[in-house]
C-alpha cells in the first residue's frame, strides 16, 4: 500500500514533510464534554525511599493525543506502568474506559495496547508467527487479513516470513506497532515510537499513526524526546519532573505562557532544574489536568 498522508495538512518550510491534525470535536451530540477514557487522580508510587510518582493527576479525552514528557527518570515510564496495571500504586485512583484498573485489569487490557521502541518481540520467531500468536491471544477473527493489512500499511510486508532477530531496529519498531494495533484498541500507549527510525520512515510512521487515529477516533498517550514531533502531533502535553506534574497545556499555550521559542527550551529548563525557570511561567504548577 503506498504511503498516503490522507487528511493531514503540511506545516513548516518543507511542504509534505510535517503533518498536523485538523481540530477534533470532543463533545457529544448534546454538547456535554465526553467522559475521559483515562482519569488519574493523585497517583503516587514509592519504591522504598524513592518517590517515583508524586500525586500525579490528569485525564485523557476521547480522540485526544496527550504528550507525556520529561527527562529520563522523571516518572514517565512508571506512570505508564501504573496506568496499564503493570505495577500497583502506593495511593491514588486510576480509571481506564470507566473501569478501575486494579479491579478490572483484564477487561481494560482487552481494549487498550502498548508499543515501545525499546521492547522487542521474541527474536526466534518470524514476524508472522509473532503476530499470529498475539492475534490468538486477542481472540482476533480473520487474523491473516488483519496482519497483512497492517504490515502493508507500515510498509514492511516483506518481513512477513523473516525471523525477528534478523530485522533492523526500525523494522522491529514498525512490527511492534502492528502488534499494538491488532486488537483495534480504543486507547494506545506509545513509548517513543519513532526513536529508532530514520527521518523519512519516522515521518511516514507518524502520518500512518495519525491517519489510523483519525479513522478510529483513537486516544493516544505519546512519549517522546523529539519536541518538534510533540509540537506537531499532540493536543496537550504534560511535563513531569521528579515524579510531579510541573506544566500542562496545549503546545502553543505552553509556548505562549512561558514565552519560550520552542518546547525544547521548556524541556531543557525542566530537565536541568526539576522545575521551570522561564520568566513568564506562572509561579505554581497545576494541581491536576482536565480535559480541554
Amino acid at each position: 500500500m503506498p504511503f498516503e498522508p490522507g487528511e493531514w495538512a503540511p506545516l513548516g518550510p518543507a511542504p509534505g514533510m510535517v503533518y498536523s491534525r485538523f481540530p477534533k470535536h470532543r463533545r457529544g451530540e448534546t454538547g456535554v464534554p465526553a467522559a475521559p477514557v483515562i482519569d488519574v487522580t493523585d497517583l503516587t508510587k514509592r519504591f522504598g525511599d524513592l518517590l517515583a510518582v508524586d500525586r500525579v493527576s490528569f485525564a485523557l479525552a476521547p480522540g485526544e493525543i496527550l504528550g507525556l514528557l520529561g527527562a529520563n527518570g522523571a516518572g514517565k515510564t512508571t506512570t505508564l506502568q501504573l496506568v496499564l496495571g503493570l505495577t500497583a500504586p502506593t495511593s491514588g485512583r486510576i480509571r481506564v474506559l470507566g473501569m478501575d484498573i486494579e479491579k478490572k485489569r483484564r477487561a481494560v487490557l482487552q481494549r487498550v495496547n502498548f508499543s515501545s521502541a525499546y521492547i522487542s518481540l521474541p527474536t526466534n520467531l518470524t514476524a508472522w508467527e509473532n503476530l499470529l500468536v498475539f492475534s490468538r491471544l486477542y481472540g482476533l477473527r480473520r487474523a491473516r487479513a488483519k496482519i497483512l493489512g497492517l504490515l502493508e500499511r507500515f510498509e514492511i510486508p516483506h518481513v512477513l516470513n523473516r525471523v525477528v532477530g534478523s530485522l533492523s531496529s526500525g523494522q522491529i519498531t514498525r512490527l511492534n506497532l502492528c502488534k499494538a494495533l491488532l486488537n483495534d484498541p480504543e486507547v494506545l500507549f506509545l513509548d517513543e515510537p519513532t526513536a529508532s527510525l530514520d527521518p523519512d520512515i519516522a515521518e511516514k510512521v507518524r502520518c500512518t499513526l495519525l491517519d489510523i487515529q483519525h479513522e478510529r477516533h483513537l486516544s493516544i498517550i505519546w512519549t517522546s524526546h523529539n519536541m518538534q514531533e510533540i509540537t506537531n502531533l499532540c493536543d496537550r502535553v504534560i511535563f513531569l519532573a521528579r515524579g510531579r506534574v510541573v506544566l500542562e497545556g496545549g503546545p502553543q499555550e505552553i509556548l505562549d505562557r512561558t514565552r519560550a521559542d520552542s518546547l525544547d527550551e521548556v524541556f531543557i529548563s525542566v530537565a536541568r532544574s526539576g522545575n521551570l525557570h522561564l520568566p513568564a511561567v506562572e509561579a505554581t504548577a497545576p494541581a491536576s489536568a482536565g480535559i480541554p
